[in-house]
């Protein structure tokens, strides 16, 4: 495959989280401008200062003087609740953000400064655990996820994770893998339609199955990291074919700025670690969806026009782009050339 040079959008995203800085050292934004509902939170933002740091680490660019390094600390440790341990914003749910600030923490080899004391009730045993992941809506698998997935991860980032509560936690997930499509949960992700629809948060008709698979790519960057097998990894594959061959994914898949890209990729590429199971099929997958989604990229790094893009210039839209691209380096080596090589932040620690 034809190698392709994507130091343009490095250099692209590189100088837009330098305009997200705030005046005050390690702060940053996560929008420039308000949006036409006024609905924004411009200033010291959650995913602001958390999706700088993840995007810097991702493109090597982490490293800074000590002052700077305590600066962010304080700045991502200041939007905490120091009661119940939790961080809250509103355009996520509060364990998202919890998961998300606590794993930009962890980046820095530190922990937030309390204890995320509101989840301890749902991990306290192996049925108040199950009781929680029962409690969610899997007929809203990709939002829901956020729970199911930012559970555990917020408590891992945060040092709270037990090996009897991962047990349980990992035990509950095999249980309830889908054997038709592999994602979670069985007896809804078996019903979802494979055709393109856009109802991902539930408007009465069955969920499209590519939410079922954006909600998947939670729980399993859970299982890389705890190095846990998957039970299904062959189903896995062959929706992520199925999605991508016949129209299942979003309209805009591959010419977007966001999360979806990734969840795809890393769903695909990290099930194939687990199985030879259409591996040709799936290296071909990969790299046709690669020239797609580059030249989308590179258009807009080329022509100037990511300076004024909406989700370019939202760092935590970018930040899973670029996600996307780190995973496509490593599934497709020798092929995505950057300056550096990308550093994907789940290779690390759960959660984005």
């Amino acid at each position: 495959m034809k190698k392709i040079d994507m130091r343009a959008v490095i250099a692209a995203v590189h100088e837009t989280v330098k305009n997200h800085e705030l005046s005050e050292l390690g702060s940053y934004c996560r929008w420039r401008w308000q949006n036409p509902e006024g609905t924004r939170k411009l200033g010291l933002n959650e995913y602001g200062c958390a999706d700088a740091l993840n995007i810097l680490y991702t493109i090597d660019e982490f490293g800074c003087d000590e002052k700077t390094r305590l600066a962010r600390i304080a700045a991502l440790r200041s939007m905490q609740n120091k009661e119940s341990g939790m961080y809250v914003e509103a355009t996520h749910n509060t364990i998202h953000t919890t998961a998300h600030c606590t794993a930009a923490l962890e980046l820095m080899d530190v922990r937030p400064e309390c204890p995320i004391k509101a989840l301890h009730p749902h991990v306290a045993s192996k049925e108040t655990l199950a009781a929680f992941m029962e409690s969610i809506d899997w007929s809203s698998p990709w939002p829901e996820s956020h729970k199911g997935a930012g559970i555990y991860a917020a408590l891992v980032n945060s040092g709270e994770m037990t090996r009897e509560i991962e047990d349980n936690y990992f035990e509950w997930l095999w249980d309830n893998a889908d054997p038709e499509s592999g994602f979670w949960r069985s007896g809804y992700a078996n019903k979802a339609p494979y055709t393109y629809c856009d109802n991902q948060f539930g408007k009465g008709e069955p969920t499209a199955m590519y939410t079922y698979m954006a909600g998947g790519f939670h729980y399993m960057f859970n299982h890389e990291y705890a190095r846990r097998p998957l039970r299904y990894p062959e189903r896995i594959i062959d929706t992520c074919l199925k999605l991508y061959r016949e129209g299942g994914m979003r309209a805009d898949f591959g010419r977007n700025i966001g999360f979806l890209e990734v969840d795809w990729v890393y769903c695909i590429n990290r099930a194939s670690r687990q199985t030879p199971h259409r591996f040709e099929e799936v290296k071909a997958a990969i790299a046709d969806f690669a020239q797609i989604f580059t030249s989308y990229l590179l258009g807009l790094a080329e022509s100037g026009e990511y300076r004024t893009h909406e989700r370019f210039n939202d760092l935590h839209m970018l930040f899973g782009a670029v996600c996307a691209i780190a995973e496509l380096q490593e599934a497709l080596p020798g092929v995505i050339v950057t300056e550096k090589p990308l550093r994907l932040v789940l290779n690390r620690r759960p959660f984005i």
